[in-house]
């Protein structure tokens, strides 16, 4: 290995949960829209986090959803006891090669239901063709999704797993609760940015609450967040240093941020030409762990992100291309990388079909390579 490349695998500890990692490698988390129809985790799952679980210090999971209500199709659920052995399987699979696992749990409000019935801060819809309109949440079901999180996470620590991740962003129940675009309450949950917050900072309590009883062992609770919004009205990088103060309090094990790039910069709300990771560092890196992500691909993209000062880098989208990025990295052969995929890789990199669907509707999303195998075919 290059001596240069020697941060990417210091050890880090996380102090409130006493937990170690053996480098600073984390795989992100990734829809891949594989589990089978009832939620439960598939044999292909199990063979794709199998094949990506060897080098990261850390795996966070695919999106697990905490209701039927918020669930999305080919996602992984955690809210029935019976999808335990299956969620059992795939912790200890992680496990096995060496990385802890952390279960990413969320509500899909607006984006999805399994059971038709879609929900939201608000009546407003995707913008999108089709999207459904979704109703407004009374309060006492909010009680009830909040009570839905802490029981997925008590499935966790059944399942074995060293740790969840709240999902606040993207999109999702959590991010449309906090988006003054989708939030338009007038009650305790709309509103002000404080009353916004009300909703995820309850989940955390509870989940915290949770896991402090139900576990023996050392357990993470992260948040996972998106620090800004394209539209207006929408969430600015101002409101999410606030966010972010509020959430650096509350007994979170760490805070992840997702981002297309990681050396993208603020839109709106404050006056600043540095990365979003290294403001968010400077806020509250001193108090919490902050992993970062978007577009690191090589290990000079993994250094120059670490550069901000985060202690911690997730790999989403390098992972699916190249399973074996830390064993090359480590062995000299970082010009082997994979930052590109064909559909030729598939089998090799143990890639399910759904995901493969995914990645190639999203135009731009991947990387992809013209084989010459592969013209010849489609001739």
């Amino acid at each position: 290995m290059k001596k240069s490349y020697s941060p990417l695998f210091d050890p880090f500890h996380f102090p409130s949960a006493n937990i170690s990692l053996k480098n600073r490698i984390v795989m992100s988390p990734m829809t891949h829209m594989s589990s089978n129809a009832d939620g439960s985790i598939s044999e292909q799952e199990i063979q794709y986090y199998n094949r990506r679980s060897h080098g990261a210090a850390m795996v966070i999971t695919a999106a697990t959803y905490v209701m039927q209500q918020g669930g999305m199709p080919g996602a992984p659920g955690a809210d029935n006891d019976a999808l335990i052995p299956g969620l059992r399987r795939l912790a200890s699979t992680i496990q096995g090669n060496g990385a802890k696992a952390v279960l990413q749990i969320f509500h899909a409000g607006r984006q999805g239901s399994k059971t038709g019935d879609y929900v939201s801060a608000g009546n407003i819809p995707e913008d999108r063709e089709g999207a459904p309109v979704p109703r407004s949440l009374s309060e006492q079901e909010m009680e009830g999704i909040i009570h839905a999180y802490a029981e997925a996470a008590r499935r966790a620590v059944d399942a074995g797993f060293d740790g969840v991740e709240i999902h606040g962003g993207n999109g999702n129940l959590l991010h449309q609760f906090l988006s003054p675009m989708t939030n338009r309450r007038t009650d305790r949950y709309g509103g002000s940015l404080e009353n916004r917050m009300t909703l995820a900072l309850a989940i955390i309590r509870e989940v915290l609450r949770t896991v402090r009883k139900e576990s023996e062992q050392p357990f993470l609770v992260g948040f996972r967040f998106s620090p800004e919004e394209a539209g207006t009205p929408g969430i600015t990088m101002a409101d999410t240093l606030s966010f972010v103060d509020a959430l650096s309090g509350t007994g979170v094990d760490y805070l992840h941020v997702s981002l297309t790039s990681f050396r993208s910069v603020p839109r709106r709300g404050i006056q600043d030409s540095r990365s979003r990771l290294a403001i968010l560092q400077e806020r509250v890196g001193s108090r919490i762990p902050i992993i970062g992500v978007g577009s690191i691909y090589t290990p000079d993209d993994a250094l120059e992100a670490l550069s901000s000062g985060i202690p911690l880098i997730a790999l989403g989208r390098e992972l699916i291309m190249e399973p074996d990025w830390v064993q090359f990295v480590l062995e000299g052969r970082e010009q082997q990388i994979r930052t590109s995929i064909s559909p030729l890789d598939l089998q090799e990199l143990s890639i399910p079909e759904p995901l493969w669907n995914l990645m190639m509707s999203i135009p731009g999303w991947f990387p992809l390579r013209s084989d010459p195998q592969v013209a010849d075919a489609e001739r």
